[in-house]
C-alpha cells in the first residue's frame, strides 16, 4: 500500500492533495441546491456534503466552502430561509457539474446549462424539474467549523416530493432504481446498484 503521513500529504502538490484527500473519504451524495435571491435571481449548484442528521425533526445538514470569497448558494439562504435539495441522476451529470463553475450572481446556472427550474406553491426557492426527489427546505441554524472556517448549515425538510415508483411498501426510496448519482471526490461520478437490504440488527443470543 501506498503510505503517506500527515507532513507528506501537507508537501504534496496542491490539486494531487485535494483530490487524494476528497476522494479517501468514501462515497457521497450527489446534490444541487436550489436558491433564489432577494432580488429573484436563481442560482443552482453541485453539493456533495449533504448529510442526514435526524428524522424527527427531519433535519439535514451540508458543509460549505469558507465564505473569504461569495458564495451565492449562502447568501440566498440566509436572505431568505429557503433552499431546495434536488439529487443528481444519471441524465443531468454533465449539467449539474457545470454549476461547480464560479458565476457572478447575477448569472443563473439555470440559465447556463439545459437544467429547468420548477416551483411548487407556497415555496420560493426554484426545484430542479429533472430531479425524480425534490426537498424543500427551511434553514434552521449554522455552526462555524473553526478547524478549517467551513460552515454546517442545517436545515428542516419541510416537504418532500418523490416519484411515485421510487416509493417502497415500507418508506425506502429506492435511489438506485432512479439511477441517482454520487460522487468520489471532486469530479468523479458513480451510479451505484442496489445489492441488497438488511433489517434492522439486534444482537446474537
Amino acid at each position: 500500500m501506498t503510505y503517506f503521513s500527515d507532513t507528506d500529504i501537507e508537501n504534496l502538490e496542491h490539486i494531487y492533495k485535494i483530490n487524494l484527500i476528497n476522494s479517501c473519504s468514501g462515497f457521497k451524495s450527489a446534490n444541487l441546491i436550489g436558491t433564489r435571491s432577494k432580488d429573484g435571481i436563481e442560482n443552482v449548484a453541485v453539493f456533495s456534503s449533504v448529510t442526514h442528521l435526524g428524522s424527527s425533526p427531519a433535519l439535514l445538514g451540508f458543509f460549505l466552502r469558507p465564505t473569504t470569497v461569495l458564495r451565492n448558494t449562502y447568501v440566498n439562504l440566509k436572505e431568505t430561509g429557503e433552499y431546495t435539495i434536488n439529487p443528481i441522476h444519471h441524465d443531468i451529470i454533465k449539467d449539474a457539474h457545470h454549476t461547480s463553475a464560479k458565476y457572478d450572481a447575477s448569472i443563473s446556472e439555470f440559465d447556463v446549462t439545459d437544467l429547468q427550474p420548477e416551483y411548487k406553491d407556497p415555496f420560493s426557492a426554484p426545484f430542479v424539474k429533472e430531479s425524480p426527489l425534490q426537498l424543500a427546505m427551511e434553514f434552521v441554524e449554522e455552526y462555524p467549523i473553526k478547524a478549517n472556517n467551513t460552515i454546517l448549515v442545517v436545515g428542516k425538510i419541510k416537504a418532500l416530493f418523490v416519484n411515485d415508483d421510487l416509493i417502497e411498501s415500507d418508506g425506502f426510496i429506492n435511489l438506485a432504481k432512479a439511477q441517482i448519482a454520487s460522487i468520489n471526490g471532486l469530479d468523479g461520478y458513480a451510479i451505484p446498484e442496489l445489492k441488497a437490504r438488511f433489517g434492522y440488527q439486534r444482537p446474537k443470543s
